[in-house]
């Protein structure tokens, strides 16, 4: 009976794209054992703590994002989802179902090349692949004015100080008309942590209220454990969500409005 070859290091091969982007973007480094508004950053050979400015809420306007805002809305979901993508990814590779089928594949990989390397690392590559492609395949993300311009959606963008576009929030309607879905929830590295997460949520949920909905359901990576502790003290309860052999990688929430 032939032994399933043993895995490479998949966390070590998930951690080299963060590593490479954390070198090119040291000056922008964030480390989240840091106090909230606080960021650590490379200078000059060693590391400093910078203090971020407090956040004054009545210079913090909310409103609906404009063309020409598209793509710095854009850029700035990108930066938010990438903290978390390669968790995700590590975590629905590393599930036993996973390991197992990857080892399977590599096993059936070795008859038909010579390189046991290659055997090895083809599955893991392919799967990293094919799972980031299937988290940034989301049609609002191709023309986000458009699509969120149409109908009921909308999206809107947190302002401080008049200028400085800081955070944004997307409403979309369900099949069930009294339920809306918030989705895009992002905020720009530098103003996390300063409630304006907290102030997009309190306003889509007035706009939501006033629009008619009596439910608001979201879904977030199970490994994002801000945006968990984010939204249940925003008082939204957790309603299941979505499985991958066997093991859950979306939560979903609800709350009644």
């Amino acid at each position: 009976m032939t032994s399933l070859p043993a895995l490479p290091d998949v966390r070590k091969l998930l951690l080299e794209e963060e590593k490479v982007r954390e070198l090119l973007c040291i000056e922008d480094l964030r480390f989240e054992s840091q106090p909230a508004g606080r960021l650590m950053v490379y200078k000059e050979g060693s590391f400093v703590t910078k203090t971020m400015p407090s956040l004054d809420e009545s210079q913090l306007s909310i409103r609906e994002m404009r063309e020409e805002e598209a793509q710095l809305v854009l850029e700035m979901l990108k930066d938010g989802f990438k903290d978390t993508e390669n968790r995700l990814i590590l975590y629905v590779l590393t599930r036993p179902m996973s390991l197992l089928i990857l080892a399977v594949i590599s096993s059936g990989l070795r008859f038909l090349i010579n390189s046991f390397i290659a055997a090895l690392l083809i599955p893991v590559l392919v799967a990293i692949v094919v799972l980031k492609l299937l988290l940034w395949h989301s049609p609002d993300l191709k023309r986000i004015y458009s699509y969120y311009s149409a109908g009921q959606r909308r999206i809107w963008v947190a302002v401080y100080d008049d200028d400085d576009v800081c955070g944004c929030v997307a409403l979309e309607p369900t099949s069930d008309r009294r339920i809306a879905e918030l989705k895009r929830l992002s905020v720009s590295r530098w103003y996390r942590r300063s409630g304006v997460a907290s102030c997009l949520v309190r306003f889509f949920e007035t706009h939501a209220r006033n629009k008619g909905f009596l439910q608001v359901v979201l879904h977030t990576p199970v490994v994002s454990k801000a945006s968990t502790g984010l939204f249940e003290k925003c008082g939204y309860k957790l309603n299941g969500g979505w499985n991958w052999l066997g093991y859950t990688i979306v939560k979903e929430f609800i709350k009644d409005l």
